[in-house]
Order: structure tokens, then C-alpha cells, then sequence
């Protein structure tokens, strides 16, 4: 998915009749207007928020064609006859109808993110709500709203942010979409999902996210986009994604900052 920055120039040109006409084309201006289409950033953005040169270079960004419903990137382009959706997510498709993730999780990426998340380096939040503002740049055309992934209270006191958050505010605010983060909680604190294998991962997030009332109110009928870090076997966003449709939410998306190489594989 490679956007080509044509300046500020290039882009006013298509700013007027967009803007004139209202709608989700006015959205979409608006959005590459405050976080303008860069390839994924130019360096110089990159370097502002304390990424190195070097760290900015060996980020993989994943490119089309990916699964409409995780995000995996196909091997190869099938064409007008390819399915879009890998093998796994036509057998056992997610709760959240469409996933997108803007690199790969590897060595690389999996520095910065740690940095962000445990290092309290938060200059890097608006930097990856571009790079999502791009490779999820359909599911944001779509949505009614968007709500992160929130961490239960003890995690938060002691990390003193909400990495999902941090992303999705600039995200919404920049998309001109309602940004909700406290529609979801976390009903119960759960152990780190690190180490633990896919069906280990589902038990222990199993109902431990609820709709608060307000957030009822504010999701029903509504598409909302989801916003978290890392997208590994997809458990988190799953058990997010069906709170939210108990709920009343119309469908959920889901965007993140990162996802592991592969597709799941398919049932058995």
C-alpha cells in the first residue's frame, strides 16, 4: 500500500470540492491534511519522535495484498480471482469483521513498541497513528467511532498510560470520528498474554472486558474501530469485539500498530 506524497500543493488541489460536498471524502481530506501521506513517513517525521534513521528503515510495513480479516499479508497477488481473506479467517473468521496492521511484528518493530509501552517514550504516538491513518485507511472510511483496548486499573496506575489510547486519540481526532475510551473496561485484571499459547490467550481474556453504561449508549448501532498495539493470535481484539457486539455495536474493525508474519492457521 504505497502512498507517494505529493505536497502540500498536490493535496489542496482536491481539498475544495471534498470539503464542499460533506461526507466521508471530507473526512478523508481532512485526515491527509493533518496527517499528510508520507509512504508511511518521511524520516524526518520518523526522527522527530525519536526513531533513528537506521531503527526507521527496518520497520516492515506490511504492503497489499493482505487478509481483509487479519491483516496477514499474502505471499504473492492472486489477482481479480484471489480470495481476501486467508484460509483461516474463511474457516473461523474473528468476531471483528476486517483487521488491518501497519508493520510487521519483528525485531525491529517490536524495539520501538517496547519503548513506547514500557519506556514511557510516548512522542511516539502520533508517529503510529499515521502509519495506522494509512494502512487502515478503509476501515476508517467506515467507522462511526473509535475505542482502544483498555487496560484494567492496576495496570494503568502502574504504567501511568494506556498505549491503545495514546494511538487512538490523535487517530479519531484526526479522522474527525468520535473517540470513546471508556466505552470498554476491563472487568478483571489479567495476567500478561506473553508466553502463552493461542488457547491460553483466549482463557485468559475470556469475559474479562464489559461496555460500560455510558458506552452503550454511545456504540449502539454504530461501527466502531479498534485500536491496540500488537495483534499476535488476536484474543484481546476478539474478546473486545464480541463485548462490544453483546452491546449493540453495529460491527467492529480493528487496527493496530503491529502483527506477527503469518496467518493463523486453519481449523482442524
Amino acid at each position: 500500500m504505497s502512498v507517494q506524497d505529493g505536497g502540500w500543493r498536490g493535496r489542496l488541489k482536491g481539498v475544495i470540492a471534498p470539503l464542499a460536498s460533506g461526507g466521508r471524502d471530507a473526512g478523508r481530506v481532512l485526515l491527509d491534511l493533518l496527517l499528510p501521506p508520507l509512504a508511511h513517513d518521511s524520516r524526518a517525521a520518523a526522527a522527530s519522535a525519536g526513531l533513528s534513521p537506521d531503527a526507521w528503515s527496518r520497520v516492515a510495513f506490511l504492503e497489499a495484498p493482505v487478509c481483509d480479516g487479519c491483516g496477514a499479508a499474502f505471499e504473492y497477488d492472486g489477482g481479480d480471482f484471489a480470495s481476501e481473506r486467508c484460509a483461516a479467517c474463511l474457516a473461523a473468521p474473528y468476531a471483528f469483521a476486517r483487521a488491518r496492521a501497519a508493520c510487521v511484528y519483528d525485531e525491529a518493530s517490536r524495539a520501538v513498541i517496547l519503548k513506547f509501552k514500557h519506556g514511557d517514550q510516548q512522542q511516539f504516538a502520533p508517529l503510529f497513528a499515521r502509519w495506522i491513518s494509512r494502512s487502515a485507511a478503509p476501515l476508517i472510511e467506515t467507522a462511526d467511532a473509535v475505542v482502544p483496548v483498555p487496560l484494567h486499573r492496576s495496570r494503568l496506575l502502574a504504567r501511568r498510560f494506556n498505549q491503545a489510547a495514546e494511538v487512538a486519540r490523535p487517530l479519531a481526532r484526526a479522522a474527525r470520528l468520535d473517540y470513546l475510551p471508556d466505552a470498554l473496561a476491563r472487568a478483571r485484571p489479567t495476567a500478561s498474554q506473553g508466553g502463552k499459547s493461542a488457547r491460553g490467550r483466549r482463557l485468559n481474556v475470556r469475559q474479562a472486558f464489559s461496555v460500560t453504561e455510558a458506552g452503550r449508549r454511545r456504540i449502539k448501532g454504530r461501527r466502531i474501530l479498534l485500536v491496540d498495539d500488537v495483534l499476535t493470535t488476536g484474543a484481546t481484539a476478539e474478546a473486545c469485539a464480541r463485548a462490544l457486539i453483546a452491546a449493540g455495536a453495529r460491527a467492529v474493525d480493528l487496527a493496530v500498530i503491529a502483527r506477527v508474519r503469518t496467518a493463523r492457521e486453519p481449523p482442524k
